[in-house]
């Protein structure tokens, strides 16, 4: 794991030289850290403790290198360098009472300060619809105001999330969650609540070996780098965009090693999922992994908005992975283990100005992935969501500069995601070790402090 520095923030890049970071500290103003992202070869940076007396601690102890299970918290201070921790999984499942949480606080409080930067923590919690009582099921619920607030806390780009586990659900079926929230893929994702139930389907499978992936608006940014991170793990991706990015298009699925193939089409052409239907048969006979990725802006306030910019922005964004997918259910392309993924935006979480199309579109994302999760749950298919924030691209590059000011340092990790951090929360949502994750929209947007 390495770290990526975003060049064309000069900000950052200031406040991380030798005076910068002394004004930034003396002036109080935010202050980006070095994130810590995904390098082959590399592995966790450090030891990852795992405390707390809930039924998954003793299960998942021994996963990791240097993992300790601790049945009492040392204390460890910011000075004290050889006793820092590169992570935590803090297991709280089986909280129950109101006393009860004081647990909390007697695990976190004496290592609060002694995480090296760019750390991990992950809190295991139970689902407050299973609780057996209204005490408990309160409980359940207020760890998650820890886990929030905690993320607001810790700093130095160490990341907090809430990962609830239905009862049904096993030590193993965690292990795909807990490598992706432990490791750099998970850099820009803070403060998030993930639900897993048990798997919809069960697979030895490590990687993508074998798979067939489609990823829309491919040609470029986020698609681009999607379409590499499924390839990576061995998938063969078909990469789609409209023809007028033909040339990018096919620069990109060139460069993919295994392989990969580019497809142009306007999704909302005429029988256009029809026809994508019959390529993907005739080429590769069922696809495993569906990426929704394409999308469009036709940013207007309401009232100065024509109804061609609401109309193409609703159809490309909510109404193209409407149709394509149920054309590709109906057909039975998508196989058990298959993985359709969706792309909302904290924009449609939140709303925001000017784009009342987009957010619309963009919540009408996040509310199909919800509604559709449970249907294709009995052939063993999982549904999710990336929800990105402010993420570096040529778009938000063109932004005013107060507006991508406020963007980028509005979030705990104060600083913009890239491209690829979007592309590692698809990874881990395609990975077969993934079947309990459905139905889940996770925001990958550095725990954005307003809105969402």
């Amino acid at each position: 794991m390495g770290t990526v520095k975003l060049m064309s923030d000069r900000y950052a890049s200031f406040a991380r030289s030798a005076a910068g970071h002394a004004l930034v500290k003396r002036l109080g103003l935010p202050n980006p850290p070095e994130l810590r992202r995904y390098e082959e070869g590399r592995p966790i940076a450090g030891p990852i403790l795992v405390a707390g007396e809930g039924r998954f601690a003793e299960g998942v102890a021994g996963w990791y290198p240097a993992g300790e299970r601790l049945r009492e918290t040392p204390e460890v201070r910011s000075g004290d360098t050889d006793a820092r921790v590169a992570g935590l999984i803090l297991d709280a499942t089986t909280l129950a009472t109101v006393d009860d949480l004081r647990a909390l606080y007697d695990i976190v409080h004496p290592i609060a300060r002694g995480f090296l930067p760019a750390g991990r923590v992950v809190v295991l919690g139970a689902l407050p619809a299973e609780a057996p009582s209204v005490e408990a099921a309160a409980v359940r619920q207020a760890v998650e105001g820890f886990t929030r607030s905690l993320a607001k806390e810790v700093g130095r780009g160490t990341t907090v999330q809430l990962v609830r586990a239905a009862d049904a659900v096993s030590p193993q079926d965690l292990r795909s969650t807990l490598d992706f929230f432990l490791s750099g893929r998970s850099a820009y994702v803070d403060g998030q609540v993930i639900t897993i139930g048990s798997p919809v389907e069960r697979s030895e499978s490590s990687d993508l070996q074998g798979k067939v992936a489609l990823v829309t608006g491919a040609a470029r940014g986020i698609g681009a780098d999607i379409a590499r991170v499924l390839a990576r793990s061995g998938a063969h991706v078909v990469c789609l965009d409209v023809p007028s990015a033909g040339d990018s298009l096919a620069a990109v699925a060139n460069s993919l090693k295994p392989g990969g193939s580019a497809y142009q089409a306007d999704l909302n052409g005429e029988n256009a999922a029809s026809r994508l239907v019959d390529h993907l048969k005739d080429r590769h006979g069922r696809v495993d992994v569906v990426v929704h990725n394409a999308g469009i802006t036709r940013d207007k306030t309401l009232a100065n908005m024509r109804p061609d910019q609401w109309d193409q922005v609703l159809a490309v964004n909510l109404g193209a992975p409407v149709r394509v997918t149920d054309a590709l259910l109906a057909a039975d392309l998508i196989p058990a283990g298959g993985r359709i993924i969706g792309v909302s935006s904290v924009v449609g979480l939140a709303g925001n100005r000017g784009q009342t199309n987009y957010a619309t579109s963009k919540a009408g994302v996040a509310g199909w992935v919800r509604a559709l999760a449970p249907i294709v749950a009995g052939r063993g298919i999982t549904v999710n969501a990336v929800a990105p924030g402010f993420i570096e691209t040529a778009m938000t590059a063109n932004l005013p500069l107060v507006v991508r000011e406020g963007g980028r340092r509005m979030n705990s990790l104060a600083q913009g995601g890239l491209p690829i951090d979007v592309a590692e929360t698809v990874g881990w949502f395609a990975e077969p070790g993934s079947g309990g994750v459905t139905g889940n929209v996770v925001r990958v947007c550095g725990q954005q402090l307003l809105g969402a």
